[in-house]
């Protein structure tokens, strides 16, 4: 049976870490998955997360800080016991216009993973919905990323990849191989209160999004990262709680 994740940002507006890594445990969460803000000091959160029964396997890191402070990462990474890391943005002031700025970026990408590949851990590029915006000669920025950074795996966040128009079955088809985490998150119906509220984001299985066919899709792809995530929850607890009874409902005899 899979061992379910949490993306840690779902709670930034619920302090503290230690009411939240609780709640997470008592759900039913095994891992939880970081980004920078619950990471400033790791020996603090990583006895947080011993304390409630919990490890972080993977984490968000901003790519300023996997280029210019690698040592430091690589401590991060190695206090908190994870096993991969992923960039997970890259704003549009620095967004390449065309395939040879992606080229470029790509490889900025690859130069980052061969360090943390040596020192055994896993590297990545989470997507949102920019990557499958076609470029002039009808290539996709995820696909130059994935083509020219070979040593990159790939954290599929499936509410972006609906959100930029893209299709799950055809990405899983090209690039399965690649992905080594995804993130479960669900769009919400247009009109509902979660459109306005939340950001268009909903609990998983109270979007719009096919779950089960989803989880089919992914059932035979190499994660092992599950991750459920929501950018702007009202209500973390709802939310965590809702959204695992639906990945234990639906998935769990799939994916196990």
């Amino acid at each position: 049976m899979i061992s379910l994740s949490y993306q840690l940002y779902g709670s930034r507006e619920f302090p503290r870490l230690s009411r939240t890594l609780a709640m997470l445990a008592k759900a039913g969460y095994r891992e939880v998955e970081g980004y920078p803000g619950v990471m400033e000091d790791p020996a603090a959160t990583r006895a947080a997360l011993d304390a409630a029964g919990l490890k972080m396997t993977s984490a968000h890191f901003g790519i300023d800080q996997l280029e210019n402070d690698r040592e430091g990462v690589l401590a991060t990474a190695k206090i908190l016991g994870l096993s991969t890391l992923y960039c997970p943005h890259i704003g549009p002031p620095e967004r390449p216009g065309d395939t040879e700025g992606w080229k470029a970026f790509a490889a900025r990408l690859q130069a980052i993973a061969l360090p943390l590949c040596d020192a055994d851990f896993g590297f990545g590029w989470h997507n949102h919905d920019f990557e499958f915006e076609r470029l002039s000669d009808g290539t996709t920025p995820l696909d130059i990323i994935l083509e020219s950074a070979p040593d990159i795996s790939w954290e599929a966040d499936i509410g972006w990849i609906v959100r930029g128009g893209a299709s799950l079955a055809d990405w899983v088809g090209r690039h399965g191989d690649r992905i080594t985490a995804v993130h479960i998150k669900d769009i919400a119906p247009v009109g509902e209160d979660e459109d306005e509220d939340e950001d268009g984001w909903a609990d998983v299985g109270h979007g719009t999004l096919d779950w089960a066919a989803n989880f089919r899709l992914l059932a035979d792809v190499p994660v092992k990262h599950w991750v459920v995530e929501h950018d702007n929850p009202s209500d973390d607890q709802r939310f965590a709680v809702r959204s695992i009874e639906t990945v234990r409902r639906i998935a769990m005899d799939t994916l196990s």
